[in-house]
Formats: structure tokens, sequence, C-alpha cells
């Protein structure tokens, strides 16, 4: 099963860019110029993978299948591996950046609440870091919002409870760089709590 599924690299970017957006119907020349792959190629991988029974075909578009046996573990395996592409971003981002706070989230971990998927915190060269962004999308074969803020937005937007930061702060985020991890964590707490106490006075009021 596995060697079919995986047998080949424009295999495996297709599947990639599919289950990473399950919702979205494509025909075969917008996974071409998602993948960077030759549409015949994308052609003879569609027809394997429908034969397996991963991808569904609707007239001229296709989508992953969401009833496919498997279907759950290959999406979170597409996303585990995403948090190893980015590993290679980071590494790049340590040679232009002095980062105070960095955090994956969004298409990361799956977090359809947070309207941005990098968040960094603190000086960077701006078009170095553009660059490696567009790297990292060409790896994931998909875009990948960022947002960039200096250290006064970041604790502005925390006082005044800014509910993007919110959102960032109490969702599903992997936070991989926090130089101020005794002054946030307790807010974190706070504003989850929060949170919680929120959703539980919504649910009683229903």
């Amino acid at each position: 099963m596995l060697s079919t599924l995986f047998g080949s690299e424009p295999r495996v970017k297709i599947l990639h860019l599919l289950l990473l957006n399950p919702e979205k119907k494509y025909l075969v020349k917008e996974i071409g110029k998602e993948t960077t792959i030759p549409t015949a190629s994308v052609r003879k991988e569609l027809n394997r993978l429908y034969e397996f029974g991963v991808i569904k075909e609707e007239g001229e578009l296709w989508t992953i299948n969401q009833d496919f046996i498997i279907f759950p573990e290959l999406k979170a395996l597409v996303a585990k591996a995403q948090i190893l592409y980015s590993q290679k971003f980071i590494d790049g981002l340590k040679k232009i950046s002095e980062p105070k706070f960095l955090a994956l989230t969004g298409v990361f971990t799956g977090d359809a609440l947070v309207k941005t998927d990098i968040l960094l915190v603190g000086p960077v060269k701006k078009r170095s870091f553009v660059k490696l962004v567009e790297q990292l999308e060409k790896e994931l074969a998909r875009e990948i919002n960022y947002t960039l803020m200096d250290e006064d937005e970041f604790f502005f937007r925390q006082e005044v409870m800014d509910i993007f930061l919110y959102n960032i702060l109490t969702g599903k985020t992997i936070v991989l760089v926090n130089h101020w991890k005794d002054e946030i964590q307790p807010e974190i707490k706070r504003l989850t709590r929060t949170k919680e106490n929120n959703n539980s006075d919504e649910n009683e009021n229903y």
C-alpha cells in the first residue's frame, strides 16, 4: 500500500497538495502549476492514485477521497512532514534574524481560526525572510501566510487582548522560540482560562 502511495516524488507532491486542501477541487493544469510537475506526469500519477481509491474525479476536477480508509492517518502524516520541512526554514531564519518569539500555527497545526501560519517577533532582514518563505512554499506546495511584529507591537496587542494575537496564543500553536517565557506563559494560561469560561457561558446560554 505505502509503496503505491509514495512510489514517486511527483506522486508524493500531488498527495501532499490534495491532503492539505481536502475541500478543494483541482483541474489537472492547476495541480501541475501548484506542484511544478508536467501535465502528462500529473495525469499519470492521478490515474494511479484514482485506481487505488485515494482520490476522486468529478468531471474534470480532482480531489482527495475523504472516505479513503486511511485518510485521517495520511492527513496526520502530511501535517507532521510540514514540521520537518519547517526545520530547514528555521535553520535559515537563524542566520538572518534574532527572533524573540517564533511560532508555527495555521496550516502547520490545522487551526482554522488563526489567519497566519508563522508569527515572528523581533528584528529580521525582510528581503531574506521573504526568500526563505518562498522556498518553504515550494517545498510544501502551498501558500504560507506570515506575520512580522516588533516587540512593542507584540506586547501592545497582548495588553489590549487583540483577537488576532489572542487566537494564536490560545490556539493550536507550536512555539519554537520564546525569550519571554516567564512573562508570556502566565498570560497564555490566563487567556486560555478566559476563553474556556466564555465558551462555557455560551454553551449554558444555548
